[in-house]
Protein backbone atom coordinates (compact mmCIF):
# COMPACT_ATOMS: atom_id res chain seq x y z
CA UNK A 1 0.00 0.00 0.00
CA UNK A 2 3.12 2.51 0.91
CA UNK A 3 4.43 1.91 -2.35
CA UNK A 4 0.89 2.45 -4.03
CA UNK A 5 0.76 5.60 -2.41
CA UNK A 6 4.32 6.64 -3.17
CA UNK A 7 3.68 6.19 -6.72
CA UNK A 8 0.69 8.15 -7.09
CA UNK A 9 1.87 11.17 -5.02
CA UNK A 10 5.14 10.82 -7.58
CA UNK A 11 2.77 10.33 -10.64
CA UNK A 12 0.65 13.81 -9.30
CA UNK A 13 3.83 15.15 -9.12
CA UNK A 14 5.02 15.03 -12.49
CA UNK A 15 1.40 16.05 -13.91
CA UNK A 16 1.29 19.61 -11.63
CA UNK A 17 4.84 20.83 -13.02
CA UNK A 18 3.43 21.45 -16.34
CA UNK A 19 0.20 22.95 -14.97
CA UNK A 20 1.54 25.64 -13.13
CA UNK A 21 3.10 26.31 -15.92
CA UNK A 22 0.28 26.23 -18.76
CA UNK A 23 -1.77 27.97 -16.15
CA UNK A 24 0.49 31.34 -15.46
CA UNK A 25 0.73 31.24 -19.62
CA UNK A 26 -3.18 32.13 -20.53
CA UNK A 27 -4.61 35.18 -20.10
CA UNK A 28 -6.15 35.84 -16.59
CA UNK A 29 -4.27 32.35 -16.12
CA UNK A 30 -2.65 31.67 -12.68
CA UNK A 31 -1.35 28.70 -10.44
CA UNK A 32 -1.36 28.10 -6.33
CA UNK A 33 -0.35 25.83 -3.83
CA UNK A 34 -3.01 23.73 -2.24
CA UNK A 35 -2.54 22.51 1.64
CA UNK A 36 -5.65 21.46 3.22
CA UNK A 37 -7.64 18.67 5.39
CA UNK A 38 -10.71 16.79 4.53
CA UNK A 39 -13.30 15.58 6.60
CA UNK A 40 -15.42 12.68 5.61
CA UNK A 41 -18.34 11.11 6.76
CA UNK A 42 -18.66 8.12 6.52
CA UNK A 43 -14.76 7.04 6.40
CA UNK A 44 -13.57 5.73 2.85
CA UNK A 45 -12.61 1.82 3.36
CA UNK A 46 -12.12 -0.30 0.95
CA UNK A 47 -15.89 -0.74 -0.42
CA UNK A 48 -17.80 1.77 -1.97
CA UNK A 49 -20.38 3.66 -0.52
CA UNK A 50 -21.63 6.85 -0.79
CA UNK A 51 -20.15 9.89 1.44
CA UNK A 52 -20.47 13.91 2.06
CA UNK A 53 -17.11 15.80 3.00
CA UNK A 54 -15.81 19.05 4.02
CA UNK A 55 -12.64 20.60 3.41
CA UNK A 56 -10.66 24.06 4.40
CA UNK A 57 -7.05 24.41 3.17
CA UNK A 58 -4.68 27.41 2.25
CA UNK A 59 -3.81 28.63 -1.26
CA UNK A 60 0.04 30.14 -1.32
CA UNK A 61 2.76 30.62 -4.12
CA UNK A 62 0.27 31.60 -6.13
CA UNK A 63 1.11 33.24 -9.79
CA UNK A 64 -1.01 34.89 -12.30
CA UNK A 65 -0.54 36.65 -15.83
CA UNK A 66 -2.70 39.38 -14.25
CA UNK A 67 -1.12 39.97 -11.10
CA UNK A 68 -3.19 38.50 -8.54
CA UNK A 69 -2.68 37.74 -5.10
CA UNK A 70 -0.31 35.32 -3.94
CA UNK A 71 -2.18 33.94 -0.73
CA UNK A 72 -5.54 33.01 -0.18
CA UNK A 73 -7.99 30.46 1.60
CA UNK A 74 -10.19 27.93 0.74
CA UNK A 75 -13.25 26.23 2.02
CA UNK A 76 -16.51 23.81 0.98
CA UNK A 77 -19.08 22.16 3.17
CA UNK A 78 -18.41 24.87 5.71
CA UNK A 79 -19.85 28.11 6.30
CA UNK A 80 -23.50 27.18 5.60
CA UNK A 81 -21.70 25.99 1.91
CA UNK A 82 -23.65 23.16 0.19
CA UNK A 83 -22.20 19.81 1.60
CA UNK A 84 -19.87 18.10 -1.14
CA UNK A 85 -20.90 14.33 -2.10
CA UNK A 86 -18.64 11.75 -3.31
CA UNK A 87 -19.34 7.75 -4.35
CA UNK A 88 -16.32 5.43 -4.38
CA UNK A 89 -13.32 3.77 -1.78
CA UNK A 90 -9.72 4.24 -0.93
CA UNK A 91 -9.13 2.90 -3.96
CA UNK A 92 -11.04 4.95 -6.39
CA UNK A 93 -13.87 7.56 -5.74
CA UNK A 94 -15.89 10.80 -8.01
CA UNK A 95 -16.57 13.90 -5.51
CA UNK A 96 -18.69 17.06 -6.44
CA UNK A 97 -19.34 20.50 -5.02
CA UNK A 98 -18.88 24.24 -4.39
CA UNK A 99 -15.50 25.83 -2.97
CA UNK A 100 -15.32 29.25 -2.21
CA UNK A 101 -12.01 30.41 -2.18
CA UNK A 102 -10.97 33.97 -0.30
CA UNK A 103 -7.95 35.92 -1.66
CA UNK A 104 -5.50 38.07 0.69
CA UNK A 105 -6.59 41.07 -1.16
CA UNK A 106 -10.50 40.47 -0.37
CA UNK A 107 -11.47 39.27 -3.53
CA UNK A 108 -13.32 36.12 -3.93
CA UNK A 109 -13.96 33.09 -6.57
CA UNK A 110 -16.43 30.49 -6.27
CA UNK A 111 -15.98 27.10 -7.96
CA UNK A 112 -18.34 24.42 -9.10
CA UNK A 113 -16.09 21.64 -9.12
CA UNK A 114 -15.93 17.53 -9.48
CA UNK A 115 -12.91 15.13 -9.03
CA UNK A 116 -11.80 11.43 -9.66
CA UNK A 117 -9.22 10.04 -7.69
CA UNK A 118 -7.31 6.79 -7.95
CA UNK A 119 -5.60 5.74 -4.80
CA UNK A 120 -3.77 9.05 -3.86
CA UNK A 121 -4.21 10.70 -6.99
CA UNK A 122 -6.89 13.15 -7.09
CA UNK A 123 -7.86 15.30 -11.09
CA UNK A 124 -10.23 18.46 -10.48
CA UNK A 125 -11.80 20.07 -13.03
CA UNK A 126 -14.30 23.06 -12.68
CA UNK A 127 -15.85 25.88 -13.48
CA UNK A 128 -15.64 29.65 -11.97
CA UNK A 129 -19.44 30.39 -10.98
CA UNK A 130 -21.41 33.90 -10.62
CA UNK A 131 -21.92 33.16 -6.64
CA UNK A 132 -23.60 30.89 -4.23
CA UNK A 133 -25.65 31.48 -0.92
CA UNK A 134 -24.78 29.52 2.26
CA UNK A 135 -27.65 28.14 4.25
CA UNK A 136 -26.71 30.62 6.91
CA UNK A 137 -27.84 33.55 3.84
CA UNK A 138 -24.31 34.58 3.67
CA UNK A 139 -23.93 35.22 -0.37
CA UNK A 140 -20.11 34.67 -1.73
CA UNK A 141 -20.00 36.75 -4.97
CA UNK A 142 -17.33 35.96 -7.47
CA UNK A 143 -14.90 39.21 -8.40
CA UNK A 144 -12.12 37.52 -9.18
CA UNK A 145 -11.38 34.82 -12.80
CA UNK A 146 -15.11 35.15 -13.15
CA UNK A 147 -16.04 32.61 -15.84
CA UNK A 148 -12.40 30.75 -15.78
CA UNK A 149 -12.05 27.02 -15.67
CA UNK A 150 -10.16 25.22 -12.59
CA UNK A 151 -7.90 22.84 -13.28
CA UNK A 152 -5.82 20.56 -10.26
CA UNK A 153 -3.97 17.92 -9.60
CA UNK A 154 -4.15 17.20 -5.59
CA UNK A 155 -2.45 14.08 -3.60
CA UNK A 156 -4.70 12.38 -0.97
CA UNK A 157 -3.05 11.87 1.63
CA UNK A 158 -4.62 9.95 4.76
CA UNK A 159 -2.75 9.53 7.88
CA UNK A 160 -2.99 6.14 8.16
CA UNK A 161 -3.70 4.50 5.00
CA UNK A 162 -4.15 1.23 6.76
CA UNK A 163 -7.67 2.61 7.99
CA UNK A 164 -8.93 1.52 4.92
CA UNK A 165 -9.25 -1.94 5.72
CA UNK A 166 -10.80 -1.39 8.75
CA UNK A 167 -12.36 1.68 10.56
CA UNK A 168 -12.37 3.98 7.68
CA UNK A 169 -10.13 7.08 6.57
CA UNK A 170 -12.05 9.90 7.83
CA UNK A 171 -9.74 12.90 7.48
CA UNK A 172 -7.16 13.27 5.01
CA UNK A 173 -4.71 16.17 4.01
CA UNK A 174 -4.86 17.26 0.56
CA UNK A 175 -2.02 18.76 -1.36
CA UNK A 176 -1.06 19.65 -4.92
CA UNK A 177 -1.38 22.72 -7.32
CA UNK A 178 -4.97 24.10 -8.09
CA UNK A 179 -4.74 26.39 -11.52
CA UNK A 180 -7.40 28.89 -12.98
CA UNK A 181 -7.57 30.44 -16.75
CA UNK A 182 -9.25 30.96 -19.60
CA UNK A 183 -9.08 29.60 -23.21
Amino acid sequence: MKRLLALAVTSAFLVLVPLVGSASAVPNGGGCQLHGTANISPGLTNNAQNFTYNFTGNLSNCQSSSGGPASGTVFAGTNGLPVPTGSGSCSSSTTSGIAVAQWADGTTTVVQYSTSGAAAAVSLQGTVIGSVTSSTGTTYTTTRYAGDTALGTLAFEPPDPTACAGAGVTTAGIDGTIGLGSS
